[in-house]
């Protein structure tokens, strides 16, 4: 039996601590809870214990977990999975975040598909800090550039930035994600989301920098459970 209640804090307790041991205050980093193949009964379970903020990665999963708890006020979803083009206007329509835009085709389709919304969509930009092959990403060399095509669409509004560094990464990479997390502050001050760290590296990420935290497993169980 998963208790939801207990999971989530054990979770806020480890970003307690975490903070601590980085001279931090614990209000500065959120915590997003990953519920993609999870059932809409155990989000709502979350939701009750005060959880707010949910994570999705499968499009046609995520809309139909929107619609069945449309009913609960002030839930924001999150998109963090790779983006396919022919999902964009499904996604700009059905969140209020996406994490994962790695190029300029993917920014301008969201924007289009946004557009009549009263609100601009959240955005970040997601970078393959660590140059895998297999993850998605924008490169360091191209970030500056996709930064400012989402600069000027006018129905996306630029967060931050988004990374998922290669398991046993070392710090390194976790302290290039926030410098050029900084850099970019410098010339979009409104900047204030890092998206990094999951329950394997919270420390590390919350060590250098991170304001957002995506935990799945040790809240909802494992894909088995």
């Amino acid at each position: 039996m998963i208790n939801i209640k207990d999971n989530l804090a054990l979770i806020e307790q480890q970003i307690s601590q975490s903070c601590q041991q980085a001279s931090r205050t614990k209000e500065t980093v959120a915590l997003l809870a990953v519920s993609k193949t999870k059932p809409g009964a155990l989000i709502e379970q979350a939701y009750q214990c005060g959880q707010r903020a949910f994570g999705e990665s499968y499009v046609q999963e995520a809309v139909d977990k929107i619609a069945q708890l449309k009913h609960l006020p002030d839930i924001c979803w999150h998109f963090i999975g790779p983006i396919q083009s022919n999902k964009t206007r499904a996604i700009a329509e059905n969140f209020s975040w996406v994490h994962s835009i790695d190029r300029v085709k993917i920014a301008r389709r969201l924007n289009e598909g946004r557009s009549g919304h009263d609100t601009p969509l959240n955005v970040c930009l997601q970078v393959n800090i660590s140059g895998e092959a297999s993850k998605s990403g924008v490169t360091v060399a191209d970030l500056d550039e996709l930064a400012e095509v989402i600069a000027n669409c006018p129905h996306l509004r630029l967060r931050g930035l988004m990374a998922i560094p290669e398991k046993n990464a070392p710090l390194s990479s976790y302290s290039k994600m926030q410098n050029l997390f900084r850099q970019l502050q410098q010339q979009y001050p409104e900047l204030d989301t890092l998206s990094m760290g999951m329950s394997g590296d919270l420390q590390a990420a919350i060590t250098n920098g991170s304001t957002m935290v995506r935990i799945g497993s040790a809240i909802f169980g494992s894909r088995e459970q």
